[in-house]
């Protein structure tokens, strides 16, 4: 086996369901993993569009959600998860709406691709108080063990 992610609500480049979406109820989708690298000490989550604004034209990856530290026993996310529920010792980066929760996809135009990554870490990375995406990047350089990935689609009705 290797190291995957899957979700019970979105299938690889297959459209998002309008339920976590911004046309929607703007909650995160359930996501779960499996096999994960031997030496896995920590996660990190990316949530991003690639394709903003404009797939034709993109000048922009948007970022829709960030969690880091999540430990290494835990093997899922649930559905609409909350700061609180989250597994203790995750910590949150700053998306591109200037928040720290899921912002679900609202592309301006066109058919937009939803990458959700996860990372495999052989190490905790340290406080970095609420990063952006880059910065959460440049702090895991050389720690990066595996990446388990599931693209989704979306497009505005």
């Amino acid at each position: 086996m290797s190291f995957s992610l899957s979700s019970s609500a979105l299938h690889n480049n297959a459209p998002i369901p309008r339920r976590y979406t911004a046309e929607g109820a703007d909650v995160s989708p359930p996501l779960s993993w499996q096999d994960p690298p031997t030496g896995t000490r920590s996660y990190v989550l990316i949530v991003d569009d690639p394709d903003a604004p404009d797939p034709a034209a993109p000048k922009m990856t948007w970022v829709h959600w960030l969690l880091y530290n999540i430990p290494p026993g835990a093997h899922a996310l649930e559905e609409g998860i909350t700061s609180s529920e989250l597994s203790p010792g995750t910590l949150k980066g700053t998306n591109d709406w200037k928040r720290t929760q899921y912002g679900g996809a609202n592309p301006p135009i066109g058919q937009h691709r939803y990458f959700h990554k996860l990372y495999a870490l052989d190490t905790l990375l340290p406080d970095l108080q609420c990063p952006t995406k880059d910065q959460l990047e440049h702090a895991m350089r050389g720690h990066v063990l595996g990446e388990a990935q599931l693209v989704a689609t979306y497009k505005n009705h």
